[in-house]
């Protein structure tokens, strides 16, 4: 397959309600589309770093401009049989997970669309459906916390994920554990929190978590290591697995009981899978983590979730969760029983209109360019 053209979109996505996490507030989402072109075939992807380098070390700023300045024009005018002859091409750059997804996972798309074949299939993945979980940023009040929480049980959601910071953790917890005693919860600390931090870790060992998300910093296997060493409930790696050899060195070290897969962070469809195998083999489950993409990017998530070692409910979420209008179609919506269909057809694209109205940047890349 010939990558012949990208065009690069840096769009602004305004939340119904701010998002709120250890590392800060986010009131828009900041994401980039890439529309790859081979012959009469286009296809889209989607990476989504948020605005500053908070999560991680990328941003869709510095993603748009390596995509549009530096790997689109490495890429473009060539041949591409495997995803793997395209990340052979990209592996000359370092880092910049999130960048080199935003290619790779167009080229995954083409083949889909070239092949007539549904992307799941071609990732491995089986038709079936793909259970959700329900999400929580940090609220105003508990009372608030305590409202979502009791809709997302009635609505028969499997499990839920509350995000935690310092200020907003033990009292939150034992609030919510008090209320909900036999529901399935588990927190994410966003790398808030160090070794130090272990008379909270240890407190929170008597609440029956399913696991600790990413506690500590986002680049210290050694220390997540240590951690899990030390308490009882388990710990799932997530800012950490940037890498196929990241997720080595986690497993190695049993840094880990759970892996959370994003394509983006872990820079495209074919490190995913790669780091699926592995947690696979070492009795690891995954499941698949969303950056509150548009349903250009979520579909890919739904997509890579049919495979089945993800066997814990996902971060995948209805436009509507967080979105008064998505900037794609058709909308990513639930069916009966807070689960995802796979697609069998086309993905969603992004609405033209919808998609010039949020677009802050955009920039073809060709060869020459």
């Amino acid at each position: 397959m010939r990558i012949d053209k990208l065009d690069v979109y840096y769009v602004v996505m305004p939340l119904i309600y701010p998002w709120r996490t250890a590392y800060g507030e986010d009131r828009d989402i900041h994401s980039v589309l890439v529309k790859a072109t081979s012959g009469e075939w286009e296809a889209w992807s989607e990476s989504t770093p948020f605005f500053a380098p908070t999560y991680l070390t990328e941003s869709a700023g510095s993603v748009f401009y390596h995509v549009s300045e530096v790997f689109g024009p490495y890429v473009v005018g060539r041949e591409y049989e495997t995803a793997a002859d395209l990340n052979a091409r990209l592996d000359v750059f370092k880092g910049n997970s999130f960048a080199k997804a935003a290619i790779e996972i167009g080229w995954w798309a083409l083949a889909s669309r070239i092949s007539g074949t549904p992307l799941h299939r071609l990732l491995g993945g089986r038709t079936r459906e793909v259970v959700a979980g329900a999400d929580f940023g940090i609220q105003d009040s508990f009372d608030m916390l305590l409202g979502n929480i009791q809709q997302a049980v009635d609505a028969g959601f499997p499990r839920i994920k509350l995000k935690v910071a310092k200020g907003w953790d033990l009292d939150m917890l034992q609030v919510v554990r008090k209320a909900f005693p036999d529901f399935t919860f588990h927190i994410d600390c966003n790398s808030g929190y160090t070794l130090e931090d272990l008379p909270f870790f240890k407190a929170i060992d008597g609440l029956g978590l399913a696991f600790i998300e990413q506690p500590l910093h986002f680049a210290d296997v050694l220390d997540h290591a240590e951690l899990a060493r030390q308490i009882e409930t388990p710990i799932c790696l997530d800012e950490t697995i940037v890498s196929v050899r990241a997720a080595e060195q986690a497993i190695r070290t049993k840094a880990c009981r759970y892996i959370n897969i994003k394509p983006g962070r872990i820079g495209g469809l074919s490190n995913a899978l790669a780091v699926d195998d592995l947690a696979r083999d070492a009795g690891i489950p995954v499941w698949v983590g969303g950056m509150l993409e548009s349903a250009v990017g979520s579909a890919i998530c739904v997509e890579l979730a049919t495979l089945d070692n993800f066997t814990y409910p996902g971060d995948l979420f209805p436009s509507s969760r967080f979105y008064t209008r998505d900037l794609a179609d058709p909308p990513l919506e639930f069916s009966p029983g807070n689960v995802f269909q796979p697609f069998t057809d086309d993905l969603p694209v992004p609405n033209p209109e919808q998609l010039e109205q949020c677009t802050l940047r955009h920039q073809s890349v060709v060869p020459g360019t």
